[in-house]
């Protein structure tokens, strides 16, 4: 359970650093002329590399492990993470042309809807049932807090309103969500397949393709963000500090990431992402002293009641392992000493047949030596009486 606790601690610390230094890259003005970092495939690319090298860095020195020995089939299975993680990616950019953040946003937490779903249609992964009303209870709180939400600006109406909520927008946000579950589902299938692979093999492999995907991207004469990125980070060395604050903690939080999708699957991963959304709407709501009205606290009750209830049952199924464990090694136990009686009863069996074997043979020699022993006292008592007929005669 620790473990755990720390995994969520440095989730949350990581990507709340992380997601400020996003907004800060993305949207804050640079130098004199007032210029903004708009090259996110050269951002994702720099945060992949950095990624890749943590993951080594922690494989080598701290777990002190050799490198994961490589074949065709895991190059494939990392390439076809890297893949999807890659496309992913660019369609929720594209998507906030046409809808809103707020309807971003409230897709976005929705997500584990397409974690369960691909699990299901991809690799036949059931789950409990518990599980389904989990993902009903939290995506249904969160997405009614956000619909909810009162807001002190006026609404845009018009063409503008029809064109940010287009289902064009909202179709390629779920290609996007489609996207990350496939992502999430295949590693899943990965880690069940091979059992040595790691959540920092997953780190350290998959980012190591999705830097070799971008960089062929990058590398197209076609292409001109490589250039155009490079010149500006001449120009405004200050972006290229916050981009690595920003790569940095986004790598020292997938090893959190990694670390909790190994040991405790995408489903639970997904729950920790989309509360420390949750969650960090909440702190932003206390902190700058806005009001929740009835419905959005009743929203909030529902996200916390889906949270204790996936807690609660994934404890009381530990408890059951664990009564299963033991009950099981109590069998075992009085197996083995049964199985041990039983020898000893063989045996014991086998000792008592050769004592008496040998007892049988020792009966059969004394009585041997006793009819011998009369024969002969016989046959000198027989020669005696010829004897002495011999002589009356």
């Amino acid at each position: 359970m620790l473990d755990f606790v720390v995994c969520v601690g440095g989730i949350y610390v990581c990507f709340l650093t992380w997601s400020t230094m996003q907004e800060r890259v993305t949207s804050a003005t640079y130098g004199e002329d007032h210029q903004r970092f708009r090259f996110t495939i050269v951002l994702n690319l720099i945060q992949a590399l950095f990624a890749s090298v943590i993951g080594y860095f922690y494989i080598r020195v701290i777990q002190r492990k050799p490198m994961l020995e490589m074949n065709g089939h895991r190059w494939k299975r990392f390439f076809q993470v890297a893949v999807y993680s890659s496309c992913a990616s660019p369609f929720g950019y594209m998507a906030l042309r046409y809808i809103n953040y707020p309807t971003m946003t409230l897709a976005k937490t929705c997500k584990m809807v397409p974690v369960l779903l691909m699990n299901k249609i991809l690799y036949r992964r059931h789950y409990p049932a518990y599980k389904y009303a989990v993902v009903a209870m939290i995506t249904a709180g969160v997405s009614a807090f956000m619909l909810f939400k009162t807001s002190s600006k006026p609404a845009k109406g018009g063409t503008l309103a029809v064109v940010e909520n287009s289902l064009y927008g909202l179709f390629l946000v779920f290609i996007n969500l489609a996207l990350d579950g496939a992502v999430n589902s295949t590693q899943d299938q990965v880690f069940v397949e091979d059992r040595e692979i790691t959540g920092q093999h997953m780190m350290c492999m998959m980012n190591l393709c999705s830097t070799a995907l971008m960089t062929l991207w990058l590398a197209n004469p076609f292409n001109p963000e490589l250039a155009s990125a490079t010149r500006f980070l001449y120009t405004h060395p200050r972006a290229l500090i916050d981009i690595g604050v920003f790569a940095l903690c986004g790598s020292l939080g997938q090893c959190f990431v990694f670390y909790t999708l190994a040991n405790f699957g995408s489903l639970t991963l997904t729950t920790v992402t989309v509360t420390r959304k949750f969650l960090t709407i909440l702190i932003s709501v206390f902190y700058n002293g806005h009001r929740l009205n009835g419905k959005q606290w009743m929203a909030t009750g529902l996200v916390f009641a889906g949270i204790v209830l996936d807690v609660y049952k994934k404890q009381m199924g530990k408890r059951q392992a664990q009564a299963m464990a033991k009950g099981a090694g109590k069998i075992s136990a009085k197996s083995d000493s049964g199985n041990e009686e039983s020898m000893l009863g063989r045996s014991g069996k086998r000792v008592v047949s050769s004592l008496s074997k040998e007892r049988a043979a020792a009966t059969r020699a004394a009585l041997e030596r006793v009819a011998k022993e009369s024969d002969a006292v016989a046959s000198r008592d027989l020669r005696r009486r010829r004897m002495v007929n011999v002589a009356a005669s």
